[in-house]
């Protein structure tokens, strides 16, 4: 008769054969599931030739992830069965399908403790087992008396079991730690290595558990240790403990270990292991990779106790001999032992310096991070030279990936080291033309402090600098610093000024001084920071270079119409000055003060520790450590919450109905707390200071808050002349914004949607009193917000009859040259307002101005006539698939919203 293939009577050897027959996860859920009503069923019929195999098939379908705690009470069950057989599946079900936090563990105590009492050493076993993997702290309190008893039995299988079995009682009742420190030591004295294994693991959980075992086994262990430890690494050759032609490693390890932990702190413990630890060091081969781990383990120990400074100097040769190596893991775990090593012995660390210069040039990326972490801890004031030396030149060859960190490096070493600024700003200038991409900009910031404080080094600087630009111009950061010492010292170039005797006399034209920043200009078309030191250089040059004015203002004319505003105006007013001020101009464009180099440092360390990476949206301050000036945390929520709710005092804020997360730091970044100081669009208008408490949400005054609140009124009502218009045309017209010097001119200037109707020069004022008054708008258009990528726009509408009401039309145009994605737009507005956002009209913004976004929202402002509009935005995106954040102030709104 067929046996049914899903009944309880199954083997489940066909269990197993029917679920990998299985071709889907569904039908292996239903041959399961028939399996496991199958064996409810024979459990309810209290089948009991049939209940270990049930079990056994239960715990299969457990290590496939089903539920099985219906089998729980079978395993008892079994456990109390006489059988070995059945005590066999019951105990290794109760491990399997049980922890030490079920409450149906306690019912199995008395039947462990009639296991320990067993006549029949093989159940002892299993009891011990089971009791070492499931043992809770009740438990281990109870049956502790038995296991003690079991460790002096006479069988070694027993003892070794007994004593894993404390090593989990002790671990979960350390008072019981003393019960058992005689017996720990005793087992010492045992020839099994089975037993000392777990013996020398009894030990090590008992000097976790308790300083007096740990005394105890000072005073009674060391000699054990060391004779076990000598007879096992002098012992012949024993096939049952025999790795690879190395005597039982594993018992080698464990000694050793063991070892440390009794002579870290200790003298005479530490006096009494150093012959042994030397011959293990010597005598091992080193050639397997079980040598290697008993060396490994060796050379730890020694570092970890009161060691000889004789055997560390030998242990630090061993690892000396891992740096070579093939082995990589072999290799990183040298370099990571010689880093702590270091604090130890210094000078023996240092023998290996070439070693672990070729290391920093290894294959394996984690490798060379590790090696040039420990160069930089190996360097000091007589090795600086030749091991900079050595970075720089791997530094031409060094993959594109590790230049950043190698870079960082050098830079912090030439900084820290430096015996003389000659040889700093020669390694600086060094690592400008081969890495100059990955210097960061604090690296250059201060490199160029160096420079202005070096009056005898200035000419070399210019020449070097103008010397590698021809060749290196790619390298951004040094195109930065060469452009700005040419700019100050172009005199000192052309002339040749302030020359050293070693070096070599350049002949440089004062055009070639002006091809040269033309060079940086042309090189770098989108960034910013090059560009704007690029014209301010040109306008030094004219100052110093009187003949070459023409060619300089025709140079900074191109960018009149540049599409980024600080470019635009700096084009405009350097014009300006080269066109129109040529009496004024060589007192403006005098050499810059020398910088105070002192000062950078301390503002450089601060800036350092407060900094946040760019476009980075994790913040310095975490959302649970954000204070605000009433004293109250705020706690962290989700960034949707974040929007809807910027603090406690009800402030409104709202964001598009777009399903991207944004980052969970979204309120202190909104708000601009803690973080750093970006630029906003438009000049503030007149307001009290309450404006800003309410945009904040603080419910409270200054005086209360116990801070200054700035006034966002500027003190207009004290100045003769505003500020012009910004941003009122695409192209406008030069505007002279360098202030009144010579007269005080009156300029009105109101916001409007078109033109200036004329340039207006606060210059050039003593001839006549010029008044410009702009066409009144009710609603006109704004320039929102404008970086170096991205510009927004308003425009404005308002319903008759309804002031308080106004719809705004906003634009967003890309000008940077790569396409932005999953773009999104949010705003926050202060409490005493209400904002609502339409959907966006889409969420892709193409590049260089060819297209845009849009998105109306509609602002109620419920304090009309008494507080202007204000509001803050933040604007996310995705550049090639790296996350970009930018956020601002809109506080130019016309008058009337």
């Amino acid at each position: 008769m067929a046996l049914n293939p899903f009944s309880s009577g199954t083997r489940l050897r066909d269990m197993i054969r029917a679920i990998r027959a299985c071709k889907t996860a569904a039908e292996e859920r239903g041959v399961v599931r028939r399996e496991c009503a199958a064996i409810r069923a024979s459990f309810s019929d209290n089948e009991q030739e049939l209940r270990h195999r049930n079990m056994a098939k239960l715990m299969f379908i457990h290590m496939l992830g089903y539920p099985t705690h219906f089998g729980q009470m079978e395993c008892l069950k079994l456990i109390a069965a006489v059988g070995y057989p059945e005590k066999r599946i019951g105990y290794l079900g109760l491990m399997l399908l049980l922890d030490e936090r079920q409450e149906v563990l306690m019912l199995v105590t008395n039947s462990l403790k009639q296991d320990l009492n067993h006549s029949n050493q093989f159940i002892v076993g299993l009891a011990l087992c089971a009791l070492g993997n499931i043992c809770s702290a009740e438990m281990a309190r109870d049956l502790a008396p038995e296991v003690e008893r079991l460790m002096r039995s006479r069988d070694a299988n027993t003892k070794k079991k007994a004593a894993l079995c404390s090593t989990r009682i002790v671990r979960k009742v350390p008072d019981l730690a003393e019960n058992f420190m005689g017996l720990a030591a005793s087992l010492l004295k045992e020839k099994h290595h089975g037993v000392l294994i777990s013996a020398v693991q009894l030990c090590t959980e008992l000097c976790k558990a308790s300083k007096d075992a740990l005394e105890y086994l000072r005073k009674n262990c060391i000699e054990g240790l060391v004779r076990i430890l000598r007879d096992v690494s002098s012992s012949s050759y024993a096939p049952e403990y025999d790795v690879a032609g190395i005597s039982d490693p594993f018992l080698h390890i464990r000694v050793l270990k063991l070892m440390r932990m009794l002579g870290q702190g200790d003298a005479d413990c530490s006096e009494y292991m150093n012959d042994i630890l030397a011959q293990v060091a010597t005598k091992t081969e080193s050639n397997k990779n079980a040598g290697n781990a008993i060396l490994y383990e060796c050379v730890e120990t020694i570092m970890g106790i009161e060691a000889t400074s004789g055997l560390r100097v030998l242990a630090i040769n061993i690892l000396g001999r891992f740096l070579s190596n093939r082995d990589n893991n072999i290799r990183y775990v040298a370099l990571n032992i010689l880093m702590r090593a270091i604090a130890v012995d210094t000078q023996a660390v240092q023998r290996h310096r070439v070693t672990i210069l070729e290391c920093v040039k290894d294959a394996d990326a984690s490798i060379r991070k590790r090696a040039l972490e420990l160069v930089f801890l190996l360097v000091n004031d007589t090795n600086v030279k030749p091991l900079t030396k050595e970075l720089v030149d791997y530094l031409d060859v060094a993959d594109p990936d590790f230049k950043e960190d190698l870079t960082a490096k050098i830079c912090s070493i030439a900084e820290k080291f430096s015996q003389d600024k000659l040889w700093y700003l020669d390694q600086m200038f060094k690592v400008l033309s081969l890495a100059g991409k990955h210097v960061k900009d604090d690296v250059w910031h201060a490199l160029i402090v160096v420079i202005s404080n070096a009056s005898e080094l200035q000419g070399y600087s210019v020449r070097s600098l103008y010397t590698a630009l021809q060749t290196y111009s790619e390298q951004g950061s040094l195109v930065r610093v060469a452009v700005w010492c040419i700019g100050e010292y172009g005199e000192m170039l052309v002339n040749n000024v302030g020359m050293l005797e070693a070096e070599g006399s350049i002949t440089v034209t004062e055009s070639d001084a002006l091809d040269a920043v033309e060079l940086g200009l042309s090189l770098y078309p989108a960034d910013v920071t090059t560009r704007a030191m690029c014209l301010v250089a040109l306008l030094k040059l004219s100052s110093r270079f009187p003949s070459m004015s023409e060619r300089v203002k025709r140079i900074v004319s191109q960018n009149k119409e540049n599409m980024v505003l600080e470019l635009q105006q700096r084009s405009i007013e350097f014009g300006s000055i080269i066109q129109r001020h040529q009496s004024i101009r060589s007192s403006l464009l005098e050499r810059m003060p020398v910088l105070d180099e002192a000062t950078y440092l301390m503002k450089r360390a601060s800036t350092t520790q407060a900094s946040i990476p760019a476009y980075k949206p994790a913040s310095a301050v975490t959302p649970g450590d954000l204070k605000f000036p009433n004293g109250l945390a705020k706690p962290a929520v989700t960034p949707l919450a974040d929007l809807l709710d910027l603090s406690s005092d009800d402030a409104t804020a709202t964001t598009t109905a777009s399903t991207t997360t944004a980052p969970s730091d979204f309120l202190q970044d909104l708000l601009g707390i803690g973080g750093t100081n970006l630029p906003t669009a438009g000049a503030p208008s007149s307001a009290s200071t309450d404006i800003l408490m309410d945009l904040l949400s603080i419910g409270s005054s200054p005086s209360q808050n116990g801070q200054l609140v700035p006034d966002l009124s500027l003190a207009q009502e004290k100045k003769h002349v505003s500020a012009a218009p910004q941003l009122v045309s695409p192209v406008p017209e030069p505007v002279d914004l360098l202030g009144s010097l010579s007269s005080s001119t009156s300029v009105s200037g109101t916001k409007s949607a078109t033109a200036v109707p004329q340039a207006v020069d606060l210059l050039d004022g003593l001839s006549s009193s010029t008044s410009v008054s702009g066409l009144e708008d009710a609603c006109p258009s704004i320039t929102a917000f404008q970086s170096a990528t991205l510009k927004i726009t308003f425009d404005f509408r308002k319903q008759l009859g309804k002031p308080q009401e106004s719809t705004i039309h906003a634009t967003f145009t890309n000008m940077s040259s790569s396409t932005y994605t999953e773009f999104i737009f949010q705003a926050a507005v202060p409490k005493f307002i209400q904002l609502r956002l339409d959907p966006a009209s889409g969420n892709i913004v193409p590049a260089n101005g060819k297209g845009s976004v849009t998105q109306g929202f509609s602002v109620t402002n419920n304090q009309h006539g008494q507080k202007p509009l204000a509001m803050r935005i933040r604007m996310s995106y995705k550049v090639n698939g790296e996350d970009r954040l930018e956020q601002g102030q809109v506080s130019n709104f016309p008058p009337g919203l």
